[in-house]
């Protein structure tokens, strides 16, 4: 299984945030089927962790704030020499869930860059070679924050439907020439950033307890492996499954309006965080 996984999307993965989480989780799995991977994000110190933590492949830290400028440069500099089969772009999480005007308008316009902007030009550029050899594979994350409009998740929200559209577009055009295209719509994801901010919000005990009802990391990656092939769209949770489902049966006006009335559900409501 690996000699043909590596055939059909490597030989190296490209993962944008990679030092923790998801990204992580997609660096050991492609790197246990035999893949090289360059590893992406800010914390350099935490990527060399996960690197250190792959035995059976070789690895490449890029450490680069994505929402630089220079980032796209720095990222294609650093893989000039490599033939990058997959693209995983994990980067995007919101560290704030919290009003858009209570917040400083850089931080939305930063998210953006990361989760719009940066996409855009990392696939245009590694999608090239793929669509010539014939195989390859872009996985770009999405969120089930991404089907509707709600309180906290201003800019977070609408960059997520922008690359679910991303990917189902991207698939139209590739899928046709032998490349997968996959926009992973993760619903309630345990990870280090989530725990963080449900600690913040006084939602957790501490950040060694599981977030309830989430998906793991690891499961949402096996989803994501099991669907490559499957694109353009696929839920990685029930929670989002089921969420599609139901929005789906309302006009757009009704699904605002109950989120509204759901109010922050695992995040809770803003009027029970802790001063």
């Amino acid at each position: 299984m690996s000699d043909e996984f590596g055939t059909r999307y490597g030989p190296w993965a490209l993962v944008l945030g990679a030092s923790d989480g998801v990204g992580a989780a997609f660096a050991r799995a492609v790197a246990s089927r035999g893949m090289g991977v360059v590893l992406v994000a800010r914390r350099e110190a935490a990527l060399e962790d996960v690197a250190g933590s792959i035995s059976d492949a070789p690895t490449r830290v890029v450490a680069v704030d994505l929402t630089a400028a220079h980032a796209v440069e720095v990222i294609t500099a650093a893989t000039a020499d490599l033939e990058v089969g997959t693209v995983f772009y994990c980067a995007g999480a919101d560290p704030y869930y919290a009003r858009f005007l209570s917040q400083p308008v850089e931080q939305a316009v930063a998210m953006v860059q990361r989760n719009c902007v940066v996409p855009i030009q990392i696939c245009h550029h590694y999608a090239g070679p793929m669509q010539e050899r014939g195989r390859g594979a872009i996985v770009l994350l999405s969120s089930a924050a991404g089907f509707v409009g709600a309180s906290n998740m201003v800019a977070y929200g609408s960059t997520k439907a922008f690359d679910t559209v991303m990917a189902e577009a991207l698939w139209a055009e590739l899928h046709p020439k032998g490349v997968d295209v996959l926009g992973l719509i993760l619903g309630l994801t345990d990870t280090p950033a989530l725990r963080q901010l449900l600690l913040q919000r006084g939602r957790l005990p501490d950040l060694d307890a599981p977030v309830p009802g989430a998906t793991s990391a690891d499961d949402v990656v096996a989803t994501a492996i099991a669907n490559l092939t499957n694109g353009p769209t696929c839920f990685a949770g029930e929670d989002a499954r089921t969420g599609d489902e139901v929005f789906r049966g309302m006009s757009r006006n009704d699904a605002v309006r109950l989120m509204m009335q759901v109010g922050g559900g695992v995040m809770g409501r803003d009027d029970e965080v802790p001063a």
